[in-house]
């Protein structure tokens, strides 16, 4: 069903978690006759999830367990993976800051540059896992940043950016 959202424009109806059920049904079909894989181009994974390129997410260690199980886990380039050697330090900094204080200490974070020697690393180490690498860029830094995820091997580049309209 198409909705009219303006301007000779159109969208699909979507619905939420909390808008549908999964119940059981009087049909029975056999798993194996089922095909739930997912096709990005070329690459094809069995099962159709994505790990959100998120800093509380995706880490090389989940993007391998990911792969291992068949989905794609997306590293975020500019997040705390490409910022910092250690960063679940990071992370623990984040978690057990105060309320009060957590914007300024996630400013504090972000401040630090980008290191492309961790962009290269970090692809790296997804490959050693033997999965498909994938990484994400906003925009602004997207062309910089594929030329280093190519030569460091990435599978799937992924421009990420919020979704806006005229």
């Amino acid at each position: 069903m198409e909705i009219d959202i303006g301007k000779g424009r159109w969208a699909r109806r979507s619905y939420g978690f909390e808008e549908i059920s999964i119940v059981p049904g009087d049909v029975t079909v056999d798993p194996e006759l089922v095909d739930v894989s997912l096709n990005i181009g070329e690459v094809v994974f069995s099962i159709p999830i994505l790990g959100a390129a998120m800093d509380g997410i995706v880490d090389p260690y989940f993007a391998g367990v990911m792969g291992k199980l068949g989905g794609l886990a997306v590293l975020n380039l500019q997040g705390i993976q490409t910022r910092y050697e250690n960063p679940k330090e990071v992370l623990e900094k984040i978690i057990s800051a105060p309320q009060d204080k957590a914007t300024e200490v996630m400013q504090s974070i972000y401040r630090e540059p980008i290191k492309e020697e961790l962009v290269y690393k970090r692809i790296k180490e997804i490959k050693e896992r033997g999965v498909i690498a994938a990484c994400s860029s906003i925009p602004q830094e997207a062309e910089r940043m594929a030329k280093i995820a190519v030569e460091a091997g990435v599978d799937v580049f992924v421009v990420q950016s919020t979704v806006i309209t005229e």
